[in-house]
């Protein structure tokens, strides 16, 4: 059996991966995963900005779905949110039923918990139902 040289590269990006621990990374699939991955944060990294604008959750009262913008902040302190995992992470809560407050809330409560981050900060910003566009904001800090 041959392997295709895309195949072999294929096999090479999931294994530097695999060292770092990274399962999702490399991998094909969009399964509904809400766990964040986390890699050794570089030496002298400041602030960490990720934006998605390809977010939904249900309403929890009519099961609409509401679309958001969402950016977080945040200060590694040894770990850096890996991209796909969060890319994942977020996609998890299109069958959840969140207003947005909650929203804000629950994303930065765990990106504290997998990253210990020094500070991190998230802003979710619904888009207009009704003529009414709400952001919720939640800050944290370690310690």
């Amino acid at each position: 059996m041959t392997h295709s040289s895309a195949d072999d590269t294929a096999r090479q990006r999931a294994a530097r991966a695999a060292k770092l621990g990274l399962r999702k990374l490399g991998q094909a699939g969009s399964d509904l995963d809400s766990t964040l991955e986390v890699f050794q944060a570089p030496a002298g990294i400041g602030w960490v900005t990720m934006t998605s604008d390809e977010v939904t959750a249900l309403c929890p009262v009519t099961g609409q779905p509401d679309y958001y913008t969402i950016t977080i902040r945040y200060v590694p302190a040894r770990a850096c949110i890996e991209s796909k995992s969060l890319k994942l992470y977020l996609h998890s809560f299109r069958n959840e039923g969140l207003f947005c407050e909650a929203l804000s809330v629950r994303i930065c409560d765990d990106i504290m918990a997998a990253a210990d981050p020094d500070e991190c900060a998230v802003d979710v910003a619904q888009k207009a139902r009704g003529g009414i566009a709400i952001t919720a904001h939640c800050e944290r800090r370690r310690g």
